[in-house]
């Protein structure tokens, strides 16, 4: 059986997307999943930083103080989970990957399941390999 994907985004919320690390980390512990289980994170941040708009900038310069540099925008986290389940734990599999969209952390990530005939299944294959 080949491998399944989850794509999950969690957007900037890094505090959410822990809480997904930590789950899995419990489930692939209770559940004996070492292997089974894997994911790996991406995070991207913005090429373009924000420009400070022209009525901040006027503010500032009649005072004499040097504009504020605003923060970057965070960066983007993204989750990629893999389920690696033989051909023989086939209901073992599905339940999982009925389950692990539908859990707390990862229902509001907008889940994307990639199956072996979908077409971003290579793609996201060499992604996750990428990645470290």
């Amino acid at each position: 059986m080949p491998h399944i994907y989850m794509h999950f985004d969690f957007g900037t919320d890094e505090e959410v997307a822990q809480q997904a690390r930590h789950k899995l980390e419990v489930w692939k512990q209770a559940f004996r999943l070492d292997k089974k289980v894997l994911y790996k994170f991406s995070r991207s941040t913005p090429e373009a930083p924000i420009k400070e708009d022209a009525a901040e900038a006027h503010k500032s310069k009649g005072k004499g103080k040097p504009a504020p540099e605003k923060a970057s925008p965070a960066e983007g986290v993204k989750l990629i989970v893999r389920l690696d389940f033989s051909s023989h734990e086939k209901i073992t599999g599905q339940r999982w990957l009925e389950r692990i969209p539908t859990e707390d952390p990862f229902k509001s990530a907008s889940p994307k399941v990639l199956k072996a005939n979908d077409p971003q299944y290579a793609e996201t294959e060499q992604q996750f390999e990428d990645l470290a």
